[in-house]
């Protein structure tokens, strides 16, 4: 396929990545913050970015949003070099800090007029862009009420209509669903997959939960380290890990396991159940089962083990 069609498909495969970031290092005098850390952003991803505090996670999020150059390595939007281009970079960008950034003695419309001037929004295309922002954010019965007046999680929409209000290529949101209740979570988190199908979204969060919720993708830093960076399957992959929860009657022995199988570690439960750790992933239950019949162990339950969210992160964070 030649032609001009040909030039089309080429260029909207290239559009796909809205962000690149490569071997991002910052360093603050002798300290290093952000070691060599590289990702990339498609349109219609979102891409959870988790760290506990202290992680560089902050420093790495203002290099992308061009608030802080890198000692080292560079970030692209839609192909422009953030501080080759800084203006039109990030003219791209919809961003919503954990303090939003609201006029509260305005009214919802008067303040997303504010917002979009700012955004440079063409003067005969503002009316449209406020319309469609409260559309998506479901603030459009609320468009004459002062902001001071909004509930928290109306509040949190406002901030989001805010960040879109310029339709950008990507919306980053930094601990959107902090201080609300459990509706508004619910309610703010569909907003997020909904504004994730139409724009690349980068979710900063301590709730580890939220990102099986919303993400497509999650990346862990700690230390100033990438250390993990997959899908959302790849994540529950590693929660599986390499251990098995089993009931047996007549448990055996560690040493009896290891003369049998490649196992590490084993941890009683209680009087029946125990948690064994082999040196692979690459479990052979069936084996396993075979050999509990053949041993007379008694096994009446077996299934892997699932690592809690919280203790995943640990891990990584750990290592």
């Amino acid at each position: 396929m030649d032609g001009p069609q040909t030039d089309i498909f080429i260029y909207n495969t290239f559009m796909t990545k809205t962000l690149k970031a490569t071997q991002l290092t910052r360093r603050f005098g002798p300290n290093t913050a952000v070691n060599n850390v590289s990702f990339d952003l498609s349109k219609g991803e979102v891409l959870g970015f988790l760290g506990p505090n202290g992680a560089g996670k902050s420093t790495t999020m203002r290099m992308l949003t061009g608030n802080l150059a890198p000692t080292e390595g560079q970030v692209e939007i839609c192909g422009i070099n953030i501080i080759e281009d800084p203006k039109l970079a990030k003219a791209k960008i919809g961003y919503l800090p954990e303090m939003r950034p609201l006029y509260k003695e305005f009214k919802v419309n008067e303040f997303l007029r504010i917002a979009a001037k700012l955004h440079n929004v063409p003067n005969k295309k503002i009316n449209e862009s406020i319309d469609t922002a409260m559309e998506k954010c479901g603030l459009t019965h609320m468009r004459d009420r002062l902001i001071e007046n909004l509930s928290n999680g109306y509040q949190q929409r406002v901030g989001i209509a805010q960040a879109i209000i310029h339709n950008p290529e990507i919306v980053i949101l930094d601990e959107p669903t902090v201080g609300l209740d459990p509706i508004q979570i619910r309610e703010i988190r569909k907003l997020i997959k909904d504004i994730g199908k139409e724009h690349s979204v980068i979710l900063s969060t301590h709730i580890l939960p939220e990102v099986e919720i919303v993400c497509d993708r999650v990346q862990i830093i700690d230390r100033g380290n990438l250390v993990f960076h997959g899908s959302i399957e790849d994540l529950k992959q590693q929660r599986r890990g390499n251990k098995l929860l089993v009931g047996m009657k007549k448990p055996p022995t560690l040493k009896k396991l290891q003369t049998l199988f490649d196992v590490v570690k084993l941890e009683k439960q209680d009087d029946l159940l125990q948690i064994i750790q082999f040196k692979s992933n690459d479990i052979d239950v069936e084996a396993f089962i075979k050999a509990s019949i053949k041993e007379k162990w008694g096994l009446f339950q077996i299934s892997p083990h699932i690592t809690s969210l919280e203790d995943t992160f640990v891990q990584l964070t750990n290592q």
